[in-house]
């Protein structure tokens, strides 16, 4: 028995000497000799802001459009990949030696472009921020209750990036020192993160077939699309004309709006997104535009007075934000009150375990498997306590300083007490998204919206609502999006260190690049028209939550047992 146990010793020794002598990638130098800010070059900085810039004005496109942006994490690792290829080859044929291109370096730039891309989807610019515009204002009707005229603030580059300076910078310090308990020690999946890690380590082994082929074909339908697209722009001529509205069911099917518009942008979020979202999608389109609507705009004279604008609220168009409203709340209090009752019984199951060993890269015999060595790399270069202390500390007191200046409806009392209640919240909701990869960001903030719009009052309650939920929602969300790029350096044995700081550089590029790529539709488009292609529906449906809130949900539950119009009125 001693010599079995002394030659399976003597075997791990060997195998373990070979694995640290073996190259980690085909020209990329040993792991353990990086210092961790070699994995920080400047072409990786370029690349990530021309990536994150691309992004910023796709994600932008589609959140203004339809508001359903899909996860762009591994499709930025893929284009990083290209980019540096691409530009090592140049360089090669020209006659110059370049640095070779690491999985930690492909890492990087994923990383940094995600972080500067992910703000134009959680940055409010076609919800909470937009909300609080002129144009939204009027659509939520003039003269309801709560709706105040003082109550708008139209857009602008300069209090927009300012805002999102303050806010967006708190979420980065606030799950740094759980980061191990949340990574290595719980183990938790974050299936973006690690889908990832498994296409930057594929890219990055020495048979690159695989990458060939997922480039070839990544190159390949980015041709079809762009030249469909092009094509495309040759018949398209006024607004509702051309293959952006061709009518598939007939002319009376398309004054429904059931049509084709021949997207490939929804073809390649449709395939991304799971069967279940796409049929909910088409299922709700069928009811509410085929059926509901319909049925209701027949009682028109009878429900609510003919006479009407089709915009405004008192009216049709009353009926669908408000029914849009109470699903969206009815399903996010459902998916909030599981996800969080799931992740409360996991962590506590978790915690309770005696399976330690296995998390943390050995197996049930005491061998070492191949997740130890990214432990080590991964708690070897860690970030101190402190820094997340002071930084927090340091960008919290500041947005209580200047987000009272920027909107004196919300005070500064309640702005202390949501950065009291957002580590909790953003523990919650990272936990949540290790286990289904769901970001709850913005149920979190729809409840801050409702909290701050009844405590606020009516005079107030509508901008310190929205402001609080970006306030919440912003946190919230930086610092999930943080804990997945974290489990992606994990999994690549990139250092954490050298991820924060391009996920610092990354926000700040994205506090920038978003609200100029937002200015590109602001200023050619007719943003927010409900007849548009831009109509931004979740700017009017996060104002008429603030609008709900201020009324309070008492009032509004015994005017809805009156009659049909009161629930709109």
């Amino acid at each position: 028995m001693d010599f079995e146990e002394k030659k399976m010793e003597i075997e791990r020794d060997i195998n373990q000497n070979m694995e640290d002598k073996l190259p980690v990638l085909g020209s990329e130098t040993i792991q353990a000799e990086e210092h961790w800010t070699e994995h920080i070059t400047v072409r990786g900085l370029f690349v990530s802001m021309m990536i994150g810039i691309i992004y910023s004005i796709i994600a932008m496109k589609l959140n203004l459009t339809t508001g359903m942006v899909p996860n762009l994490n591994v499709s930025a690792a893929l284009l990083a990949f290209v980019f540096i290829r691409s530009w090592t080859k140049v360089l090669e044929k020209a006659g110059f030696v370049s640095k070779p291109f690491t999985r930690q370096e492909n890492t990087i730039i994923q990383t940094c472009a995600v972080a500067c891309y992910s703000i134009a989807v959680s940055g409010g610019f076609a919800s909470y921020l937009l909300g609080l515009n002129r144009k939204t204002y009027v659509l939520s009707g003039i003269g309801i209750e709560g709706n105040n005229p003082n109550a708008v603030k139209d857009p602008a580059f300069g209090w927009m990036s300012g805002f999102l300076f303050v806010v967006c910078f708190v979420g980065l310090f606030v799950l740094i020192p759980l980061r191990k308990k949340l990574i290595v020690d719980l183990n938790l999946p974050y299936p973006s993160g690690l889908a990832t890690a498994v296409l930057i380590n594929g890219f990055h082994t020495q048979d690159d077939n695989m990458a060939k082929k997922q480039v070839h074909g990544f190159m390949k339908y980015f041709s079809i699309s762009f030249l469909w697209g092009f094509f495309k722009w040759f018949f398209s001529g006024k607004e509702d004309c051309g293959f952006e509205q061709f009518p598939t069911f007939g002319l009376q099917a398309w004054k429904q709006t059931f049509y084709f518009d021949f997207s490939t942008t929804f073809v390649g979020a449709g395939m991304i997104c799971s069967h279940l979202v796409n049929l909910s999608l088409l299922l709700g389109a069928v009811i509410s535009f085929g059926v509901i609507y319909p049925l209701v705009d027949r009682l028109k004279g009878n429900w609510y007075p003919d006479n009407l604008e089709e915009t405004n609220m008192k009216g049709l168009y009353g009926y669908k934000v408000f029914l849009s409203i109470a699903l969206i709340l009815g399903d996010g209090v459902y998916t909030f009150t599981k996800i969080l009752f799931s992740s409360v019984l996991s962590f506590h199951e978790r915690i309770k375990s005696k399976n330690h060993k296995n998390e943390l890269g050995v197996d049930r015999h005491g061998n070492p498997t191949g997740d130890l060595k990214q432990g080590q790399t991964f708690l070897k270069e860690s970030i101190p306590m402190w820094i997340a202390v002071v930084g927090y500390g340091v960008f919290t007191t500041i947005s209580i300083i200047i987000i009272p200046h920027m909107f004196p409806q919300l005070k500064w009392y309640y702005i202390i007490v949501a950065y009291i209640f957002a580590p909790a919240l953003a523990f919650c909701n990272a936990f949540g998204a290790g286990l289904t990869d769901i970001n709850m960001a913005y149920n979190y903030g729809k409840v801050a919206l409702f909290l701050l719009a009844t405590v606020t009052g009516k005079e107030n309650g509508v901008v310190a609502g929205l402001v609080g939920c970006g306030l919440i929602k912003s946190v919230i969300s930086v610092s999930c999006n943080l804990m997945q790029d974290f489990k992606t350096a994990h999994c690549t044995r990139t250092s954490p260190r050298a991820m924060f700081i391009c996920q610092v550089v990354g926000t700040a590029m994205g506090c920038v690049c978003c609200p100029l790529s937002f200015f590109l539709f602001y200023k050619a488009f007719d943003v927010g028209n409900p007849h548009g292609e831009f109509k931004a529906p979740y700017a009017l449906i996060y104002r008429n939550m603030a609008v709900i809130g201020v009324q309070g949900f008492w009032n509004i539950a015994l005017s809805a047992g009156t009659s049909p119009t009161s629930t709109i009125m």
